[in-house]
């Protein structure tokens, strides 16, 4: 199996090409250059300020100027400094896209509280103010979850809601939960993962609904035309049950002994359902990007980010139960990362495979970012709880 360590570093070492002069991240084609001619994505950004804040947290070279220069754009160019908030989009002249957007106001916190762990100048300003953001315009007290999209202003809010924004939300507020000592965090992250998990999935055989209407209302037919969109893909998304599973299991080990019984066995339920309808269904290695409601197949592509998160949560069930399958699955999906994934003549790793586990771009063109696969490289090195940037900031080093 691959070593993770070097695993890691090799993926930094990728990502470095991503930083742009005129700041923050840019998106790298599958040769690891950077597509100058696309906007400048603000989930970008702050996913790669993220991972060069670990990295410089490990000790890792040239790190710390990657993350000031990440902080920078996020306290510059990415920021709407009269209305309040963050662009998703910018280019030469300024924002391409004037919609605030859940997802990537979570990145931001998620950026924020990651360079604050790593004690960097201005992150500790910059999560005070993505995180008074985040509560003030997208958390929604009656229902327990974040709004998708405003506009501009903060006058128009959007009537769809959507299930993948939340999940980020709940990892960026275990991760500022961890750094601020700020229990309060870690409760509103509970309420999401009860809404979703424990409610959504569980009355629906574990195949969570990502798409709903103004009154949380799921939207089964979201999407029906469009199934291998990107970020609102329609029917039920594999991945995403395994990374609420990890992201379950994490809370419970935040929560201690207050956390509800139902934060293991769920994500076991959730584990099993995405092996089950979503691993080498087709007769091929894999696992499947969605299913419809019934669990048949819909798009078939294999996504880096999928097996990614299954290491991931396959690690974190070991950690908890210490059963031996979750070590089998560990070692199979990265086995088949090793095999198919990483690409070594170019870096980092391919993005998008067909149902034959060759090389593709339906979905995801290039390799936009890192994250996925360098998280994967050290969850299952660290403990549970704290998250990734506080237990490195207080001195646990990787197994």
């Amino acid at each position: 199996m691959l070593d993770l360590a070097e695993e890691g570093d090799r993926l930094l070492d990728f990502g470095r090409a991503s930083r742009l002069p005129e700041g923050g991240f840019g998106w790298l084609s599958s040769e690891g250059e950077v597509e100058t001619d696309r906007p400048v994505e603000l989930w970008i950004t702050c996913r790669m300020t993220h991972v060069y804040a670990l990295g410089h947290l490990l000790g890792r070279p040239d790190c710390a100027s990657l993350v000031d220069h990440g902080v920078a754009a996020l306290r510059g160019r990415f920021r709407d400094g009269v209305n309040g908030g963050w662009w998703a989009q910018v280019g030469p002249d300024g924002p391409v896209t004037t919609d605030k957007t859940a997802y990537e106001h979570a990145f931001v916190v998620l950026a924020a509280a990651s360079a604050t762990a790593a004690d960097r100048p201005g992150a500790r300003e910059l999560l005070d103010e993505a995180l008074t953001v985040l509560l003030d315009h997208f958390w929604d007290e009656e229902f327990g979850m974040v709004v998708e999209q405003w506009d501009e202003t903060w006058t128009t809010l959007d009537p769809y809601r959507g299930v993948n924004a939340n999940m980020h939300t709940v990892e960026a507020l275990l991760s500022a939960a961890d750094v601020l000592d700020d229990a309060s965090l870690r409760e509103r992250a509970l309420r999401i993962t009860t809404r979703v998990i424990h409610d959504l999935a569980a009355s629906n055989h574990w195949r969570i609904p990502e798409h709903f209407d103004a009154t949380w209302t799921p939207q089964l037919e979201y999407n029906a035309d469009q199934p291998a969109h990107p970020f609102r893909p329609y029917g039920a998304t594999i991945g995403h049950w395994l990374e609420w599973g990890r992201l379950a299991l994490h809370l419970r080990a935040g929560l201690g002994t207050d956390a509800p019984a139902w934060l293991l066995t769920d994500t076991v339920a959730l584990f099993d359902a995405a092996v089950r309808e979503g691993w080498a269904v087709d007769g091929a290695d894999g696992f499947v990007y969605t299913v419809d409601w019934s669990g048949r197949p819909v798009v078939r592509e294999r996504m880096h980010w999928v097996v990614a998160e299954g290491t991931a949560t396959a690690a974190a069930l070991h950690a908890v139960t210490g059963e031996s399958s979750y070590a089998d699955w560990y070692a199979t999906w990265w086995q088949h990362i090793e095999t198919c994934f990483v690409d070594r003549e170019h870096g980092s790793w391919h993005h998008e495979l067909t149902p034959d586990l060759t090389p593709s771009s339906s979905t995801w063109e290039g390799k936009p970012d890192t994250y996925h696969a360098y998280q994967a490289t050290l969850i299952p090195r660290l403990p549970l709880s704290p998250t990734l940037a506080r237990a490195l900031a207080d001195g646990i080093r990787p197994r």
